[in-house]
């Protein structure tokens, strides 16, 4: 009983909510412990990749991550609300890697791009609806959300072995376990980080002056692209379907545009 009276608790005490969205969070590690962790994991990725430092699409994400961090921050500032990229030490990287089609924003603002996914951006717009969605996720926490999930998870785990069941359990019931935490727990909060990384990314380009519907033109070339990795079915990936997002997106714009007409190009 003492152990769900600590869960109770924990989840009382830890729990957060998403900008915009007003989503719920359980947040049991907080920035002082993930950011630096993640920063010595950027420094490092840095020494091992092959950097682009000049040319065309290296200045237009520079500019970018600029736009995009003022733009922000102008909001809170107007709305007179507490920033959470207060803390960021906001940096991006051009990285040389043809065949990779990505881009990432670690928690504290830490954003590679990589030049493999700029035939899919297009143009300067492309480039800003990716790197908005990147940096949707360390805004919204989503990092150090899953990282609270997994540590949450490795709690009840034990408690279930310890004081439920009273012995650890057998490899076939970890495995079922296992497979349900997956597939019924963590990948659906996955889905729902990266429908929300859109939602938000979407904002996040019309404070910073960009045109949100080039995001829509972004995931139709990247639906089109045969070496895409969004093909596996909609219920083991961890990633919307192209043809659910390009229907959320569409969706979204005017009601982004109409909600915060008063904040755009904000940076």
């Amino acid at each position: 009983m003492k152990i769900f009276i600590l869960f109770f608790y924990i989840l009382l005490t830890s729990c957060t909510s998403v900008s915009f969205t007003e989503r719920k969070q359980i947040m049991l590690l907080g920035d002082d412990v993930i950011y630096p962790q993640a920063f010595k994991a950027y420094k490092d990725f840095k020494k091992e990749a092959e950097l682009i430092s000049e040319g065309e699409n290296y200045r237009n994400i520079i500019e970018i991550k600029d736009n995009m961090k003022s733009g922000i921050k102008n909001y809170y500032k107007m709305k007179n609300l507490p920033d959470p990229t207060a803390n960021f030490d906001w940096e991006v990287v051009l990285v040389k890697e043809d065949d990779v089609k990505n881009a990432w924003c670690m928690p504290g603002g830490k954003i590679a791009v990589y030049s493999g996914i700029l035939g899919i951006a297009d143009n300067k717009n492309g480039i800003a609806a990716i790197m908005g969605h990147e940096i949707a996720h360390a805004v919204a926490r989503h990092g150090s959300e899953r990282a609270s999930q997994a540590v949450f998870l490795d709690m009840a785990t034990m408690a279930l072995e310890g004081l439920v069941i009273g012995r650890p359990l057998s490899s076939q019931s970890r495995r079922l376990y296992q497979y349900f935490t997956t597939f019924g727990i963590m990948l659906p909060f996955s889905r729902s980080h990266e429908v929300e990384a859109d939602y938000l990314g979407l904002i996040f380009m019309h404070f910073s002056g960009y045109d949100l519907s080039e995001a829509v033109k972004v995931w139709e070339r990247m639906s089109e692209d045969k070496s895409a990795s969004n093909r596996v079915p909609q219920f083991l990936s961890t990633h919307p379907s192209s043809k659910n997002r390009i229907k959320n997106i569409k969706s979204w714009i005017p009601e982004i545009k109409e909600k915060f007409k008063e904040y755009e190009s904000i940076n």
